[in-house]
């Protein structure tokens, strides 16, 4: 069964879309304020603030992303008091329901589960010294925090936030050397000198680079290229993603996404890449020709 289409309504406070923003989904009782730090002041007099809720706190120190996950009776009054004593973030969210439904159970379990996200995605230093228990709810309040979960890591996202985001991803029916249907195109990474071959799959508009792809063991190139590839590349070998096979060759011990041709080819290379010309089907075509040509198919 196809997975039905959601209604984002997302609310720019002054009209700029870096700004302070409010973000709700129809039929979802959830709300959402993302308050940049230079509007702390203004976001947290909002009647949302001053709600019981689950906060992050988001920014970056010299390691690089950090994260913080908090739960209050009152966020307004937290907060303001995290802003006295943490020095590195720049963007709180607060999250909250209609009619200031979350009671103090709902918010641990939330804050729980959102830190257990946060640590399975390892996209960034979480901040939090210790490990919450959550609350124990009856299973019917459980399943409903749960659908809540669901529709709320579908906004955070959408309002740049992906601290949440695990880029890797379950089974795929395809092998890394076998022929792929149209409706999942196969593209292929070959680096005949360092003995590398490596397969991508696109997926839900992702390119999905299956466990036992082939990749530079380590990075190569220059690590101060703008795009900081380099440091992805790090996070994977030292989560585990990458494995090292020997001194130039590693492999990937599970499928991997990436958003675009060049972030891919860039962490297979162990260096910067144009992935729209590195990728190539398995008829010749380069990422962009093939991209191309589904175009052309679509002109009357």
């Amino acid at each position: 069964m196809a997975t039905l289409g959601r209604s984002l309504e997302l609310y720019f406070v002054d009209g700029h879309p870096d700004g302070m923003l409010t973000a709700e989904v129809f039929n979802w009782t959830g709300h959402v304020l993302r308050i940049p730090r230079t509007q702390l002041a203004e976001g947290l007099s909002r009647p949302q603030a001053k709600q019981t809720g689950v906060y992050l706190l988001l920014g970056q120190d010299d390691t690089g992303t950090k994260g913080y996950i908090g739960e209050t009776e009152n966020m307004s009054q937290r907060i303001a008091q995290h802003a006295r004593e943490k020095d590195w973030w720049d963007i709180a969210v607060l999250i909250t329901a209609s009619g200031d439904a979350l009671h103090k159970a709902h918010v641990k379990y939330l804050e729980a589960r959102l830190l257990e996200a946060a640590s399975a995605a390892k996209n960034g230093a979480v901040e939090n010294g210790n490990t919450p228990l959550g609350a124990s709810l009856n299973e019917a309040a459980t399943a409903n925090m749960e659908s809540f979960l669901e529709t709320l890591h579908m906004i955070l996202p959408a309002i740049k936030v992906d601290f949440f985001q695990t880029r890797t991803r379950p089974s795929i029916n395809v092998s890394v050397r076998s022929q792929t249907s149209n409706a999942a195109p196969r593209f292929v990474l070959q680096l005949p000198k360092h003995g590398i071959e490596a397969s991508a799959i696109l997926v839900d508009q992702e390119l999905v680079v299956p466990a036992g792809s082939d990749v530079r063991a380590n990075w190569v190139g220059d690590r101060k290229h703008k795009t900081h590839y380099w440091k992805i590349h790090d996070e994977l070998c030292e989560s585990g993603i990458i494995s090292q096979l020997d001194q130039t060759r590693g492999t990937f011990t599970q499928n991997f996404a990436f958003s675009s041709p060049s972030a891919a080819a860039a962490i297979i290379c162990g260096r910067s890449s144009n992935g729209r010309e590195a990728w190539k089907t398995e008829d010749g075509l380069t990422y962009a020709q093939w991209e191309s040509k589904k175009l052309e198919e679509t002109q009357p």
